[in-house]
């Protein structure tokens, strides 16, 4: 026998549609991309006018009601005895039935798992592949979904939950609908000589992060050929550790290394991986063999009793207790198959720019590709996998929907439960919360079995070392319900929504602004905030590139049409509290971005300090899955907003904040999310934002690895109240980077008039540093650039008289000059001050 065969790729594609149901058309084929989605193929081929761009997501209602039909070629190659050939759609979006040369190899109804069929009959031919989509959600009947399902129909789906396809498909408050259709990850054809390896369960049994030292195991599952006897052999870095007989379908192998390196988040170490190579033989031969790069590490959620009431919810990674920063990610687009691999692996890489340790893949979307899982593994991101189930009840009963719930949880655990990153299974998001809020309780039938029953027993089998949480937000024993604040995790919407939603208020609103401040986050004492967010526009030129400039104007038509929340003025209500309201695009989008920003500093702030009564803070949300405004960090042309930046720095691991109380009295609190003490002098100055001092202090800090406590504080007769103060900390040896808190809201001060200056010094062909000084105090003093490649180490600063930041420029195209950038500071509602 010869070595492994290499995956062959099928490509070649063509798309056409019939109708539902239909036959098989003559004509009318277009080019397809595989992975891909129907979609964008006609976009290409001129047949649909841009989904993104204007109102055009109106027009593209017709292409979820045909059948659509992909056709190629596949080349089957001769097989030997004990040989065999399968075909792997990877992708399948989502009701498919595939024809080989006009033999129906099968039906297939779930994006989230591949469809495989054993093809060795055709061994030998080249035979044309067809694979036909029909409508999505044809055929199902409304009376199937559970009656709280039903009572969503004004803004979901109700039968969507009877598909095992993405929610966000059919229109979310960030998302327009657009459910996609298509092959949306690769097919390949496998050739398996003698046996098929058909998983692979490393485990890290014991770590000595003291001495170096692991005990390691792997479980190989093997799937037989032939009557010859086998033998797994495993690789640790090229090297042989050991070799063990096939037996019953498993080989099962155990052994020890020193001088190890462990896998760690980037904050508090190296995410060292190691390559695993397992390889099945018969007595001479490699019949088959995997490779992939895992980490030593150990993962615990620690649920043991809070002093301060309740019990903790808390990661704990190689022995040490985690503050996990983050933020939940949603698809990059509408189609995932149409994401490349250098965007998935570029959102990690500005999540970890960003001092972020945790990314929440949310319920509502899809299982991440490779590429992203690879990102996080490397860039030592950890990760919290939903399994895909949002917002909805879901059906209970037994049937093709629990068979499929069953098939993909097996899949796409054994598929990423050797990654390193993976911190976390959680059953759902927002089943059980939005349960109970609709109908008082969880009684009746909402998918409990899924959740409580299904999910766990199969991470328990497949993936015994990465806990399992049942769903986002979930908390067993408190009070207030699933979304308390003395269990578990929860989301912590009464900022945004105004309402309580478990972390109740005590104060009274009579207005709706004031209801849904930001202010609110101050009243929370949950244990780990898994969602929270503050909706903010893009930048106007990632608006421009979609919307007509005849219609770039604050709520035109089409702008509204690319803000999915409703109502759609709901962000006045919050700006006429805290910025005043804007009177044009630009102003809005300063206002927004300012109000996200200033909004998740203050949250970010607050729950740090509360730490570790808190032990995490994931922000809804960190990209875009289309141009439009909504909560993320991070546009859909990778563009960070205001708040991105500001979360960056509230997130880096040691965090100096202030906090006033309700007489005025100013404190600063030091918290450490690092594995060494913090200890450093730090200058704290209040002053008037003209510059005038009124407070300056120094003060000597001490704080222990893993803690937060105030460090220094003032009454409020000291330090005066006025909207013109601003309360300023830093150190000189920049143990502790500078923070500080404006005394007003931002349409309260009176803005002095500032200037910035900028000077710009190449250090590269695509790459420089840019000098802003800051004459008079500015307020977001931003940069942007004409090159819209351009990403910048840093933006929407604050400077005082005098102060210069120096940012970093990357990405330029080579032609850029010092001319092509421009620098500015707030202009947002009455900031006529600022230049």
């Amino acid at each position: 026998m010869s070595a492994p065969v290499p995956a062959t790729v099928v490509t070649g594609f063509e798309l056409a549609d019939s109708a539902p149901f239909g036959e098989l058309p003559d004509g009318g084929w277009i080019p397809a991309n595989v992975p891909g989605g129907v979609h964008a193929a006609l976009v290409a081929a001129g047949r649909l006018a841009d989904p993104y761009r204007d109102r055009n997501e109106e027009d593209a209602r017709w292409v979820e009601e045909r059948s659509w039909w992909y056709r190629g070629h596949v080349d089957l190659p001769d097989v030997a005895a004990g040989d065999r050939l399968r075909l792997v759609l990877h992708g399948v979006d989502t009701v498919a039935t595939v024809w080989l040369d006009d033999v129906e190899l099968g039906r297939h109804v779930n994006m989230f798992r591949p469809a495989e069929y054993d093809v060795t009959r055709f061994a030998g031919t080249r035979a044309r592949l067809v694979v036909r989509f029909d409508p999505p959600l044809a055929g199902l009947d409304a009376e199937d979904s559970p009656p709280s399902a039903l009572l969503a129909g004004d803004r979901f789906e109700p039968t969507s939950v009877q598909r095992r396809k993405p929610t966000y498909s059919w229109g979310w408050d960030f998302a327009p609908r657009l459910p996609s259709i298509g092959l949306w990850r690769p097919v390949e054809l496998l050739h398996d000589r003698g046996a098929a390896i058909t998983g692979v369960l490393f485990r890290t049994r014991a770590l000595d992060t003291a001495a170096r030292t692991a005990d390691l195991s792997v479980d190989i599952d093997v799937e037989r050929l032939s009557d010859a006897p086998l033998r797994v052999r495993v690789l640790w870095d090229g090297e042989l550790v050991a070799e063990e007989p096939v037996r019953d379908a498993q080989a099962n192998a155990r052994f020890s290394v020193t001088d190890v390196r462990p896998w760690w988040t980037h904050d508090l170490g190296i995410p060292d991986r190691y390559l695993l190579t397992v390889e099945v033989r018969d007595s001479d031969t490699a019949l088959t063999r995997r490779s992939e790069h895992v980490g030593v590490r150990t993962v615990e959620l620690d649920r043991s009793p809070d002093p301060e009431g309740g019990r903790r919810f808390r990661f704990v990674l190689n022995g040490v207790p985690l503050y996990a920063r983050g933020a939940c990610v949603v698809p990059s687009s509408m189609e995932p198959g149409c994401v490349p691999n250098h965007v998935q692996r570029e959102l990690v890489r500005l999540a970890a720019a960003g001092n972020m340790t945790m990314l929440r893949i949310w319920g509502g979307g899809v299982y991440g590709d490779d590429a992203f899982y690879d990102a996080a593994d490397e860039m030592g991101v950890l990760v919290w996998q939903d399994f895909m189930f949002a917002c909805l009840a879901y059906p209970d009963s037994d049937g093709e929907l629990s068979a499929e719930v069953a098939a993909e949880a097996s899949h796409q655990i054994r598929r990423l439960r050797n990654r390193p990153s993976l911190a976390l299974w959680a059953g759902n998001n927002e089943v059980q919360a939005i349960q109970q809020l609709r109908t008082g309780d969880l009684s009746g039938e909402w998918g409990s079995r899924h959740f409580h029953e299904t999910l766990p027993a199969a991470v328990s089998a497949h993936s015994p070392d990465v806990p399992y949480w049942p769903g986002s937000p979930w908390g067993q024993d408190d009070p207030a319900g699933v979304n308390g604040v003395l269990d578990g995790d929860r989301h912590a919407w009464e900022v945004w929504h105004g309402l309580d939603v478990g972390a109740p208020s005590p104060l009274e609103y009579t207005d709706r602004g004031e209801a849904m401040h930001f202010d609110r986050f101050r009243f929370d004492t949950g244990k780990f905030i898994s969602e929270f967010g503050i909706i903010a526009a893009p930048e106007r030129a990632t608006l421009a590139q979609w919307i007509s400039p005849e219609e770039l104007t604050l709520h035109s038509p089409t702008f509204d049409a690319h803000v999915k929340d409703s109502p759609v003025q709901k962000a006045e209500l919050l700006l006429a509290a805290e910025t005043g309201l804007p009177t044009d695009l630009d102003t809005y989008v300063d206002a927004t971005m300012a109000i996200q920003a200033e909004g998740l500093k203050f949250g970010i702030e607050h729950y740090r300090r509360r730490q570790p009564g808190n032990s995490g803070a994931l922000i809804w949300q960190l990209n875009d899955p289309w141009p439009g405004v909504s909560w993320s960090l991070i546009d859909h042309a990778l563009r960070p907003k205001a708040a991105y930046y500001a979360v960056r720095r509230a997130f880096r691991p040691v965090l100096a904040s202030f906090v006033r109380d309700d007489s005025g009295r100013l404190d600063l609190w030091v918290t450490s999310s690092g594995v060494r003490p913090v200890r450093s002098v730090l200058t704290i100055e209040v002053q008037r934002l003209d510059g005038a001092v009124i407070v300056a202090d120094s003060v000597d800090v001490d704080v222990k690895a893993g803690a937060s406590r105030k460090v220094w504080s003032a009454p409020a007769d000291r330090i005066g109240s006025g909207p013109d103060r601003v309360a300023w900390v830093s150190s000189a040896d920049g143990a502790v980077p500078a923070n500080r808190l404006l005394f007003g809201r931002i349409k309260e001060i009176a803005w002095p008039r500032s200037t910035l200056e900028s000077a710009f010094e190449p250090t590269g062909h695509d790459s420089g540093v840019l000098k802003l000084t800051s004459r008079g105090y500015s307020f977001q003093a931003r940069v942007t650039c004409d090159d819209p490649r351009a990403r910048f180490s840093d933006n929407y600063l604050d400077l005082r008289d005098g102060d210069s930041a120096h940012i970093a420029v990357t990405g330029l195209c080579g032609r850029t000059t010092p001319a092509t950038f421009t620098a500015r500071a707030y202009r947002g509602p009455g900031s006529g001050a600022q230049s």
